[in-house]
């Protein structure tokens, strides 16, 4: 493959300054286009589980495509840039998202791969037969041939190239973002949850050896592969968690992001203040990508302490929605609850959550679960650690968040919230 030239597709794209209104119509656009595809899918899938009963097509025919997923964005890639179409007819272009590439970079081409975490997130992967899936692929003109071959999380992928870092550093694992996370957060058993709150929220919990059978909120994905252990995952996530945070720090409602849990706190309340955390739309159980961010309820009275406040509530009741999704869809009694990202220092985001959910929440001593995760995986690899147990043994607790209010305390400000949300979707153009 050392011939071939790398096509890769954006994993993200940045909404940033000039950009956000690009990108807020770049996500509509892109999602529109894709509709009829996805009806598609559905009603193909609907039709193959009614005559099969098969379980694989029932959980296909309530996939949502969305612009987190690589399908879209490379599909548009493929029938917008000429040179990437010209490529993939010369059998000259390889496909593949940061790991892949970063794999690929520092091999200087010798090693392209990617492993089933990664793969499991892209959107046109098959997490039931383990392989890149032919029925989505096809539907959406994605080549198999520009797809990368998948590997076990722990492989030798190969080494860095000793002109990089003077010696040739053996790459002994890949994985992805919030599997990684889970690994770090040593959630090893079935029924331990993950809630990451950084850029946006992820909850994550472990499912076994055996993929979920999902409704649409939460998506099934491979937490890793190591020889013959399989876990798997199933996943919900809200956008816009630490991204209203750093734009509320824009603003100058506060100096530094640590201030916001005093301010919270300096008040009874938010005196009917509500955020919506809509920047990019409105993930699971909404589904929106044309809702809008916006405040509700401001008043003469209204103050920055309010704001913030309104913010930090609208993070915590974004997680009572995916904690509840879970709980409808997931048949897993969960265990236990570890909580990281940067937004988990705020106590008093982890505390209402604590509440809302009426569940424990263990807070780690350090919050850059990804890094660790990828870190223990490759110490396993080459024998630096033991085994799991020995992980589990290394990991500390900061501090434990237990229930100190009964949710429906809450449940008032909740339906608030709620109705406004449903007031700030639909809001932009569909087209």
């Amino acid at each position: 493959m050392t011939r071939r030239r790398e096509c890769e597709a954006p994993a993200r794209r940045s909404c940033r300054g000039a950009d956000e209104s690009n990108c807020r119509s770049w996500h509509i656009n892109t999602e529109s286009h894709f509709h009829y595809m996805e009806q598609l899918l559905h009603g193909a899938t609907r039709v193959l589980h009614f005559f099969s009963r098969s379980k694989v097509m029932l959980t296909v025919s309530r996939f949502n495509f969305s612009t987190q997923h690589a399908t879209l964005r490379l599909t548009w890639i493929l029938q917008n840039l000429s040179e990437v179409k010209r490529a993939v007819e010369e059998d000259n272009c390889c496909f593949g998202t940061i790991d892949t590439w970063l794999l690929y970079k520092l091999t200087k081409g010798s090693s392209y791969a990617t492993d089933y975490s990664n793969a499991s997130t892209t959107g046109f992967f098959d997490p039931y037969a383990m392989r890149w899936s032919r029925l989505i692929t096809t539907m959406v003109s994605i080549p198999l041939s520009i797809l990368p071959p998948v590997k076990d999380t722990s492989y030798n992928f190969g080494s860095v190239d000793e002109k990089i870092f003077g010696v040739p550093i053996p790459v002994v694992a890949l994985v992805g973002d919030q599997q990684s996370a889970m690994f770090g957060e040593c959630c090893f058993e079935t029924g331990d949850v993950k809630l990451t709150m950084g850029t946006g929220t992820f909850l994550d919990i472990n499912t076994g050896k055996n993929l979920q059978h999902v409704n649409g909120g939460f998506y099934p994905l491979i937490g890793w592969k190591i020889g013959q252990e399989l876990v798997c995952l199933a996943e919900g996530n809200a956008g816009d968690t630490g991204t209203a945070i750093m734009w509320a720090q824009k603003l100058d409602l506060f100096t530094d992001a640590a201030e916001t849990e005093k301010m919270a706190l300096s008040l009874e309340d938010s005196e009917g203040v509500y955020f919506v955390p809509s920047f990019s739309g409105l993930q699971a159980p909404l589904n929106d990508p044309c809702a809008c961010a916006s405040f509700m309820g401001l008043k003469h009275s209204t103050n920055k302490y309010h704001l913030v406040r309104a913010i930090l509530e609208s993070i915590a009741f974004r997680n009572k929605q995916l904690y509840d999704m879970l709980q409808r869809e997931i048949q897993i009694p969960v265990t236990n609850i570890r909580a990281d990202g940067g937004v988990c220092n705020n106590a008093f985001v982890m505390q209402m959550t604590s509440d809302l959910i009426n569940e424990k929440i263990d807070r780690p001593a350090h919050f850059d679960m990804s890094c660790l995760g990828a870190a223990s995986l490759a110490g396993l690899a080459v024998g630096f650690w033991a085994d799991k147990e020995e992980l589990q043994k290394l990991r500390q607790s900061e501090m434990v968040f237990k229930p100190q209010k009964k949710w429906q305390e809450y449940e008032v400000n909740m339906e608030n919230w709620v109705k406004a949300v449903k007031r700030s979707m639909n809001w932009y153009n569909k087209t």
